[in-house]
């Protein structure tokens, strides 16, 4: 035998062990090769996406945890019959899909879980039958995708308890799911999961392995809860976000809930499309417990993330708690929704003008024309999903005025809020409101009415209630 030959058969298991340790190791993202691929798959996995607030439903506000597939269905064939043409996408079904006895108000400790044998959830057969047989949300996927809409899942951040006590497999690796856990780490409301290790191949195994699922599905869009508040996972969204980009879909990554902290946006930024900017907010004006909150709570949460929003990475102001809250509302009782017309305007308007992604709530099946009408106004839509330099001028405990400008085209946008509860007459000079020229044409947006040249805004405004303008420069300012 040669001595190179030797040599070679010496060497051959010693690289044999720095390989292996290599693929159960893998470089730190401090090395320059592993960073580089790291970041180009995150720039390539967020590449054209949500270059607008996207547009959606959400099952949440009217279905609670207990929707099924026939209702999921109805619902999207609405949706895209109604909304579509507006430019809505997005069909998300929202949390615990897999729980086979499901309560409104999720979270219970009674839950029966369907899950695969790699400790992955799975839709429960009971409320989605198509799912039979291991074809998982793929059936609802493409069902969804048939119509030209888009299709969102909500998650946990972590592992499910269930896959833990039994130490099931990692699908793709050699770990066991008590490997990817912390025991010590849960949701403070709720109690599926357990968190992970942060930064470990055994956490970044198994978020790998659920991406690569909902991959397969066809998801679009993936909401994950209890991750960017009570407590802000850091690591949790790096691992999330980068499994999404090894699976090569393009896929939105959606965080909930809020406050997110503001000091954390630019990480936000890096790793996710939306994040939510406060608690849940329903069809109530005020309160004073944490959870939920009402649309009077949300203008202090909007005044400091205004103006923050830019092409796919947007501050999420909550879903819209409109309509039929129905049958089985994430909170309170089935109804319609009790804020008034008014207020229901100041909520769409408010949200608009920010701008955030709009995401309607409740049984759309049910909707009436009222709320249509509030969903398909081109002109709202338009300030919602394509102006710029949005910011408040005027912010007071009873008022508040946004300021925004149309992205391809002259001109302003005004939105005035009156945040108390009496009527109040409002004027404000251009000048006043930090505008250029002494005249501007002014046109209603929710009226779809001109109202000729103006030097200022003076109006009545009833309590709760909004006006929302566009404002042209007029030929008398031009000369």
């Amino acid at each position: 035998m040669s001595a190179i030959l030797k040599r070679c058969l010496w060497l051959f298991p010693l690289s044999c062990f720095f390989l292996s340790y290599q693929t159960l190791y893998p470089s730190p993202v401090g090395d320059g090769t592993h960073q580089k691929t790291v970041e180009e798959n995150l720039m390539n996995s967020g590449s054209g996406l949500a270059g607008t607030p996207p547009l959606g439903w959400n099952s949440w506000d009217g279905y609670g945890t207990t929707i099924n597939e026939e209702q999921l269905k109805a619902n999207a064939d609405w949706f895209a019959k109604n909304l579509k043409p507006h430019g809505w996408q997005y069909v998300v079904l929202d949390m615990e899909w897999f729980v086979k006895n499901p309560t409104p108000e999720g979270n219970s400790k009674n839950s029966v879980y369907a899950m695969d044998p790699s400790g992955r959830y799975i839709p429960a057969e009971n409320r989605f039958p198509s799912s039979a047989g291991g074809k998982g949300l793929k059936p609802i996927g493409d069902y969804i995708h048939s119509l030209g809409l888009k299709f969102g899942i909500h998650i946990l951040r972590g592992v499910p308890k269930d896959a833990v006590q039994d130490n099931l497999p990692v699908a793709g690796s050699s770990f066991r799911a008590a490997e990817a856990a912390n025991k010590e780490d849960t949701c403070p409301w709720n109690p599926d999961n357990f968190g992970t290790n942060p930064g470990t191949p055994a956490s970044r195994a198994y978020y790998d392995s659920i991406a690569s699922l909902y991959a397969s599905w066809g998801v679009d869009l993936i909401k994950v809860d209890c991750i960017s508040s009570n407590p802000y996972k850091s690591e949790d969204l790096r691992m999330i976000a980068e499994a999404l980009a090894k699976t090569g879909r393009k896929i939105v990554l959606s965080l909930s809930p809020g406050p997110a902290p503001f000091d954390k946006t630019d990480e936000m930024r890096k790793y996710a499309q939306m994040w939510r900017i406060s608690n849940d907010i329903w069809d109530l004006w005020h309160s004073d417990d944490p959870y939920p909150q009402g649309l009077g709570d949300q203008f202090q949460n909007v005044l400091k993330w205004a103006g923050v929003g830019q092409a796919g990475h947007w501050p999420d102001a909550d879903m819209l708690p409109i309509g039929y809250l129905g049958p089985a509302p994430g909170w309170g009782q089935p109804r319609q929704c009790r804020l008034t017309h008014d207020e229901q305007r100041t909520l769409i308007s408010l949200w608009a003008v920010f701008p955030s992604p709009l995401m309607i709530g409740g049984d759309l099946t049910k909707a009436d024309a009222w709320t249509v009408s509030l969903l398909t106004n081109p002109e709202v839509l338009a300030v919602d999903q394509h102006s710029k330099g949005n910011h408040a001028v005027v912010h007071a405990e009873d008022l508040a005025v946004f300021v925004a400008e149309p992205e391809n085209e002259d001109g302003y946008y005004v939105a005035i809020f009156n945040r108390s509860n009496s009527a109040q007459k409002i004027r404000y000079s251009w000048e006043q409101l930090g505008l250029p020229q002494k005249t501007y044409m002014l046109r209603d947006l929710w009226e779809r009415n001109n109202l000729g040249e103006n030097t200022a805004i003076s109006i009545d405004l009833r309590s709760h209630a909004s006006m929302l303008f566009s404002l042209k420069p007029s030929r008398v300012s031009a000369h």
